[in-house]
């Protein structure tokens, strides 16, 4: 499995041709406290760089992109009714969405893990 990072702080482990998607660690110490996260619904078209769900915590609501483009093919409904999970587990069972990949050389453009690190560094 193949774990991509964008500069809006999304990560997406792929399987196959389905990206499970969230955002990194250091976007929910950002945010702060998640209070209610918005998903879409099961079925959506998500265009790489659209909005793909709304996290907001005590602080603001932020738009959560879609890394890639593709079809919502699952969401984490657990977090409705524990969005906490956002902050505690970010990039494991706090995920977001699923989306099944339309054009897998979208991946191309994304960082590494290794990349992200550094970037991040630079902030």
């Amino acid at each position: 499995m193949a774990k991509f990072f964008t500069k809006d702080h999304e990560w997406l482990s792929v399987d196959g041709n389905v990206a499970t998607v969230g955002i990194t660690d250091y976007a929910q110490q950002q945010l702060g406290d998640v209070v209610f996260v918005e998903l879409p619904e099961v079925g959506k078209a998500v265009t790489k760089g659209g909005e793909a769900a709304v996290v907001e915590s005590v602080k603001a609501a932020s738009e959560v992109y879609a890394p890639v483009s593709g079809t919502v093919t699952d969401v984490n409904a657990a977090l409705a009714e524990n969005p906490a999970t956002v902050n505690e587990a970010p990039e494991t069972e706090g995920w977001f969405v699923r989306i099944e990949l339309s054009d897998e050389g979208e991946l191309a453009e994304l960082m590494d893990e290794a990349a992200y690190r550094a970037y991040v560094d630079t902030l």
